[in-house]
């Protein structure tokens, strides 16, 4: 047990910084998104002014968008400012479903297309299997609501799973508020990232 407990200990220090960190902050980035499932919001997708950088919808409101947005935030990371610079310097990557010719800092962090985009330049793109062990705590799934169009959703792998610890829960917000619950395979996923924020 003693040889075991020591060739842990040596591993965790051999392996490179960024592997040894992102278990740490998927499972921060995943409590920070458990909290807001304590919060009472009412779904509001309208167009807000808000500040910037730092800025944020009134706190009893907010979408599927705003759950990974305030979970980052939780940890210190804005990506209200971090999606506005993307946007700005690389402008021509992301959709232009909205008619825009130019970024808006109210509400192009809120949008889940421009956020898949991000989240797939800084982060990570991993597989969107139906491999539920492929789901680690803090990674951000996209999925497609409706079958015969486009309907983009957005949410957070939870540490939680159901159980029989087959699949784990999602936070997400999908009309009735920040919710714990278990949809993964609900509907069709169409992304699965990992983004530390760095």
């Amino acid at each position: 047990m003693k040889i075991l407990a020591t060739a842990i200990f040596v591993l965790a220090f051999l392996l490179p910084p960024g592997v040894r960190a992102e278990p740490l902050f998927g499972e921060k980035l995943a409590k920070a998104a458990v909290a807001l499932t304590k919060q009472d919001v009412v779904y509001d997708s309208g167009y807000y002014h808000i500040a910037y950088p730092g800025g944020d919808v009134p706190a009893h409101v907010g979408v599927c968008a705003d759950v990974v947005i305030r979970s980052y935030r939780a940890l210190g990371i804005d990506l209200q400012k971090k999606v506005h610079e993307d946007m700005r310097d690389h402008f021509a990557l992301y959709p232009k479903l909205w008619g825009l010719t130019g970024t808006d800092t109210n509400i192009d962090h809120r949008r889940v297309p421009n956020l898949r985009v991000f989240l797939a330049r800084h982060g990570q793109s991993l597989s969107a299997s139906g491999n539920p062990g492929d789901y680690q705590p803090g990674d951000i799934v996209t999925w497609n609501l409706i079958k015969n169009g486009n309907l983009p959703h957005i949410g957070i792998v939870s540490g939680l799973k159901l159980a029989d610890g087959k699949r784990p829960l999602m936070v997400h917000n999908i009309g009735q508020g920040q919710k714990l619950e278990d949809m993964l395979f609900d509907y069709t996923v169409t992304g699965h990232y990992r983004y530390t924020g760095a």
